[in-house]
């Protein structure tokens, strides 16, 4: 069964503290999910139309546990904490097996 993933790439960051205040939420959530951080921040070499910006990498042992996560109920409140502190492309991906 191929894995799926939570690809964030935050384009601009207006607001570290609204950030800070997500990230535990969404850690929980992300835990309690099933999902295991594989990227959080680090150095980033963008090309072509890529952004240097921060970049977040979390594995689901399944495509299905990665969306059911992100709707789940201990999600919803994280992206509320954001609300205009951040600008990121977030999306979930299914893995090659």
């Amino acid at each position: 069964m191929p894995k799926g993933y939570w690809v964030s790439v935050y384009r601009t960051i207006s607001d570290p503290e609204k950030l800070a205040a997500y990230n535990k939420p969404a850690r929980m959530a992300v835990e309690a999910g099933g999902g295991r951080v594989l990227v959080r921040g680090g150095r980033v070499v963008a090309h072509d139309a890529g952004i240097a910006e921060r970049t977040v990498l979390i594995e689901f042992d399944s495509f299905e546990q990665a969306v059911s996560a992100r709707a789940s109920a201990a999600y919803q409140e994280a992206p509320a904490t954001l609300s205009d502190g951040v600008e990121r492309d977030f999306r979930i991906v299914e893995g090659i097996d």
